[in-house]
């Protein structure tokens, strides 16, 4: 077991990291584009968090924390989502006192216990941004085109972007009553996870995906048919900031999310080219959370988005990720005053950021020329005694294999031209 990573862990490495990094680039320079500042907060909380603000009837909660007790006897647990923990941060350093709205987001290795399938990890990441300090439709269509814009810098295609309201408590209780009134006339029909779901949270049930639970869900009522005129409102105020900022939507009342925190707008952006793990990201509003985290009454919205579910996609769109290594240039050495040079000349290089190798293992001369090839080395050069006393060589280009004499003093300018 010691050479083998954990069920539901993964090493990233190679083409795959290539891509991760790719990803990450896009995400940090979208959020600066939206005035969104980065935020880190630690990989595990007090339980009690999760327990107030995912909901003690979730499934995250109720099947897949990592819970443990630290030496001083607290119970801990590793973060199952990053809302909860950013909310937190929101509350402990008085956030709220700044000028609104408050826009976060974070790049975070998340953990929950769960079956492990393609996109589904038991470490996975996640990307998400939080937008605090408004109850305005506006901030819920600025969240949402966050995360259009990103998918559509990825190039992504086949996406949907769902819309629903989950309106505020009172019409969530009202729909509560009118859910548990039809559930309670089929609660035979339905798998026993959802018999138990429905003594606590009707809601719950509309998340299941047995087959037999969705047959009798199908008719099951709409929660938008149970908004009081604010809440319907605030959805229909949002839906016409997306028509005519030119963002394609479509309403799906069945969309309810899995964690309890939300109110109102709930969305997902799907697709069907990943099987039926299809929700590439998905967010909502939650205007009660710091309030039941103990802090001031705030409006907010948000989302999260799965790297490794959004790397899934881009896989299987555009194909596996190959590797490519790149150097700018490869210093070649023969014998110890050859490589002494080339080591030298290779750290000035790096020092003046150009991406430079040399030989550090005793290679021959045949065998570097292989190895700057397979690191892909747009340029090369090979250091001996003349050399080192002319201090100067050939340098080659390597993909159309003209040669230019250059002394180590020129060598720097000359491959920053060719560069530019």
């Amino acid at each position: 077991m010691l050479t083998q990573a954990p069920k539901g862990t993964k090493d990233i490495y190679g083409a795959e990291m290539q891509l991760w990094q790719q990803m990450e680039a896009t995400m940090r320079r979208l959020c600066k584009n939206f005035g969104i500042e980065e935020i880190r907060t630690p990989i595990f909380e007090h339980t009690e968090l999760f327990l107030r603000s995912v909901g003690d009837t979730t499934d995250i909660v109720q099947k897949e924390m990592y819970t443990f007790e630290d030496k001083g006897n607290r119970s801990i647990t590793l973060r199952p989502e990053s809302t909860a923990g950013v909310a937190r941060a929101y509350i402990e350093h008085g956030m709220h006192n700044n000028a609104q709205p408050t826009k976060l987001f974070y790049i975070a290795p998340t953990f929950r216990y769960e079956n492990t399938q393609a996109g589904r990890q038991r470490q996975f990441h996640q990307f998400g941004v939080e937008l605090f300090g408004s109850y305005a439709p506006a901030l819920d269509a600025e969240a949402i085109s966050v995360a259009y814009e990103l998918i559509r810098s990825f190039g992504l295609k086949n996406i949907t972007l769902k819309l629903n309201s989950l309106g505020g408590p009172q019409c969530r209780a009202k729909y509560n009553q009118t859910l548990r009134s039809f559930i309670g006339d089929h609660l035979q029909e339905l798998c026993p996870e959802c018999r138990a779901r429905f003594e606590k949270n009707p809601l719950r049930v509309l998340d299941c995906k047995e087959e037999k639970c969705q047959r009798v869900l199908q008719n099951a009522p709409l929660v938008l048919d149970c908004l009081d005129e604010e809440c319907r409102g605030h959805f229909e105020t949002l839906q016409q900031l997306l028509t005519e900022m030119g963002i394609p939507f479509e309403i799906d009342p069945k969309i309810v999310r899995g964690l309890d925190y939300y109110t109102r707008t709930v969305f997902e952006f799907v697709t069907d080219t990943i099987g039926a793990q299809g929700t590439v990201c998905g967010g909502g509003r939650y205007d009660k959370l710091m309030e039941e985290c103990g802090g001031p009454a705030t409006g907010a919205v948000g989302f999260g988005l799965g790297m490794e579910r959004l790397m899934l996609t881009l896989e299987a769109q555009n194909g596996k990720a190959a590797y490519a290594p790149t150097r700018q240039i490869y210093i070649g050495s023969i014998g110890q005053d050859g490589l002494r040079k080339a080591m030298a000349l290779t750290y000035q290089l790096r020092r003046q950021g150009i991406v430079a190798e040399c030989d550090t293992v005793g290679r021959s001369v045949k065998a570097q020329m292989k190895y700057a090839n397979k690191i892909g080395a747009r340029y090369s050069m090979i250091l001996g005694d003349t050399e080192v006393a002319e201090a100067a060589a050939d340098v080659k280009n390597m993909e159309d294999g003209t040669v230019t004499h250059v002394s180590f003093e020129q060598l720097t300018a000359l491959f920053t031209h060719t560069q530019s």
